[in-house]
């Protein structure tokens, strides 16, 4: 269910949104980029928090360009970001969609000073669970052995698949009836505007078939933006951070298969549909 006030349309809306299942209710918890699972599995009520794209180690890339960010501050304040969700909403574990680590390939040295420490920390609080995504290979090898690894083709939670997002999910169960994934990176991007270059979620609602062949019916795909703040993407096909497409949303643009959506900012205002879907990912 999406509620909102009723305003002029020319503005901007507030919105706060809840999408309810039988088992499974969902809660992007404004202004953070964060997702709240909560439901029932295995009889027994459970909660979850869904980040996505820390890309942790970047900040050597940018150190080569001239632009100098503190690596152990910004862990501290994702960190305790976390912390304050964890605690605030009593949740029992943290699901990373992917994309820890920056680097595609071996493992950078920044990487292997900051990433087990991010993982060391938080496991202390939480259950962590571990969804790689299309730059953590190796990612192994910076995991002690109290973090909770699944494969690359996502966890199932009832209803919902949760998966990075770089690849076409496997799994083609008609029970799935919501895909949560990261990857794309979306950030609102016109030039002129006051939350230009501000992150955004997307909501989508296509067809089922579309994405999993031969299941006829209706799909929602919720896009997480990233959990990095400094990760941001400018309209430039020489920054080294834009993201190629996800192949689930360019199939669903391909195939005409978006029946309806909405872009919406970490504080939870409606800044668009599919028609600028294209300038967000």
């Amino acid at each position: 269910m999406i509620s909102k006030k009723g305003i002029r349309k020319e503005e901007v809306y507030l919105i706060v949104v809840q999408i309810n299942f039988i088992v499974v209710s969902i809660y992007p918890l404004y202004p953070h980029p964060a997702l709240l699972l909560d439901g029932v599995w295995d009889r027994k009520q459970h909660k979850y928090i869904a980040i996505s794209d820390l890309h942790l180690g970047f900040e050597s890339e940018l150190d080569a360009k001239g632009i100098m960010i503190d690596s152990n501050l910004l862990l501290h304040e994702m960190l305790n970001e976390l912390f304050d969700l964890i605690k605030i909403h009593k949740i029992e574990g943290i699901i990373l969609l992917g994309d820890i680590k920056s680097h595609i390939g071996p493992i950078s040295k920044k990487e292997w000073d900051i990433i087990p420490q991010f993982f060391k920390s938080l496991s202390e609080y939480t259950n962590v669970y571990l969804i790689p995504g299309n730059h953590d290979s190796n990612i192994r090898f910076l995991t002690p052995l109290n973090i909770n690894m699944i494969s690359s083709r996502g966890m199932v939670l009832d209803d919902t698949l949760l998966i990075h997002g770089h690849t076409m999910p496997s799994r083609t169960r008609p029970s799935i009836r919501r895909i949560v994934m990261g990857h794309i990176h979306p950030i609102f991007t016109k030039y002129g505007s006051v939350i230009n270059g501000q992150r955004v979620w997307i909501y989508l609602k296509v067809k089922k078939e579309t994405i999993f062949p031969d299941i006829e019916g209706t799909l929602d795909i919720i896009v997480v933006p990233t959990f990095n703040k400094f990760l941001y993407r400018i309209n430039n096909k020489r920054d080294c951070y834009r993201k190629s497409i996800s192949p689930i949303i360019n199939r669903a643009l391909k195939d005409n298969a978006i029946q309806q959506g909405l872009i919406i900012t970490l504080l939870g205002s409606i800044v668009g549909d599919t028609a600028i879907l294209y300038s967000i990912i």
